[in-house]
């Protein structure tokens, strides 16, 4: 049996802490912190490509880590749906707003 430690291993654990860590910044409605770990994230999720693959006890190692990576990430998901609402929101107004304005001023210019 291989050691189930292996570098990669080790990595996706690595990985399933930061998406972890990112839950708890969605918990408490860190945002920035949270941008600031998805980075980190998708670095590491990146360098993954660089690692050798697995045989298969540690696919069954990876397999229990990439469960807990997929729960964070939907929880996460789920906590940023509202914040990404009243984004969307905000950003509509401010678009209509936008319009009025550019409206007004077209009309106004001297000919």
């Amino acid at each position: 049996m291989a050691p189930l430690h292996t570098p990669l291993i080790r990595h996706y654990q690595a990985i399933a802490a930061l998406s972890t860590e990112m839950l708890g910044k969605a918990q408490t409605q860190e945002w920035d912190a949270l941008v600031e770990l998805g980075q980190q994230y998708r670095d590491a999720v990146e360098h993954l490509k660089t690692l050798a693959p697995l045989d298969d006890d540690q696919k069954n190692a990876r397999r229990e880590l990439l469960t807990l990576i997929l729960d964070n990430d939907a929880h996460i998901r789920q906590l940023m749906s509202p914040e990404m609402d009243r984004l969307s929101h905000l950003l509509g107004a401010f678009k209509r707003q936008r319009n009025v304005l550019q409206a007004y001023y077209s009309g106004t210019r001297p000919r």
